[in-house]
């Protein structure tokens, strides 16, 4: 019995960790922090994640703030139907992570 309820306490505090780890951002406090020169202007960073996959579309594209760094988590379909999940930092545009999804 108490192996079961700790079990069950750990998954509730993972998932609040979880969520408390990632939080989007809207676009009031996305526009913000652009004209607060804190983070880079998506437009520029989206046109990187194009250049890196000619001929790729735009998927979804949103800002995020993971363990205090801003981030746009962007979804790409390539040329070839592949989705792409980029993750560019936000403040310098360097990319943390390229992986198929």
């Amino acid at each position: 019995m108490k192996v079961r309820s700790f079990s069950r306490m750990a998954l509730v505090l993972l998932a609040f960790c979880s969520a408390v780890l990632a939080r989007d951002l809207d676009q009031d406090e996305a526009l913000r922090l652009r004209q607060q020169g804190v983070i880079l202007p998506l437009e520029q960073l989206l046109q990187q994640a194009l250049d890196r996959y000619p001929g790729s579309k735009l998927l979804e594209a949103e800002l995020e703030e993971k363990h205090d760094v801003y981030i746009y988590e962007v979804e790409l379909l390539t040329a070839e139907g592949v989705v792409r999940e980029l993750d560019i930092e936000a403040v310098s545009g360097r990319l943390l992570k390229d992986k198929e999804d």
